[in-house]
Formats: structure tokens, sequence, C-alpha cells
């Protein structure tokens, strides 16, 4: 499954993007449809009226924002908070941030 560094965001009864965040792995299906952090099942939430980083829990129908992380940390459109960085993404985040490319997905 391929594997990116990405910005997690939780919509879900928050107003207006404001939900927890955080840079971490997520995992991909080969169609890149279905994601995978932290345990959940997260569908592409296309054909909904939705834009294409818009995914949902298959289980609790949760909704995320999933994108690639920027270099200036303007990750979040309005939340009060940076991003919680995963302790097992921070070394590969920081090299990003002082101007290294993303890792490639694995």
């Amino acid at each position: 499954m391929p594997r990116r560094l990405m910005f997690v965001q939780l919509k879900t009864g928050y107003d207006t993007d404001r939900g927890p965040s955080w840079i971490g792995w997520v995992e991909f299906s080969k169609t890149w449809r279905t994601a995978y952090f932290q345990g959940r099942t997260l569908r592409r939430g296309t054909g909904l009226g939705l834009a294409d980083a818009n995914f949902y829990d298959v289980d609790t129908d949760d909704t995320f924002w999933l994108s690639g992380p920027k270099r200036d940390r303007t990750d979040t459109r309005y939340g009060p908070d940076a991003p919680t960085v995963e302790p097992d993404a921070a070394a590969a985040y920081q090299a990003f941030l002082r101007g290294d490319p993303l890792p490639e997905p694995r």
C-alpha cells in the first residue's frame, strides 16, 4: 500500500474546518480511494458533491480533509492550533520543512 506524509483534519463536529489536525503517515489503497489513518478506514467522498480531498470514516461517517503538508505551515484554514505531528512522522516532516522533497509514496 502506498504511504504518504499527509495533513489530516477532522471536520465533523467543528465549525468551518476548526477541528483537530495531524501530520502523519497515511496509507492508501491501490486506487487511492481508501486511506488508512490512526486505525480508521477513510473513503474518498467523491460523488457526494465533495472535493477530492474530503474523506469520510466508513464506521462513524466523520469527515476528514486530507492533503499534502505545506512548507509554510499554513495547513489549517481556520483552526486555532498547529497540527499535532505524529512521532513516527516527525523526522520526515522536519526534513520537509527544511526544504527536502516529500518522501515518495512507498
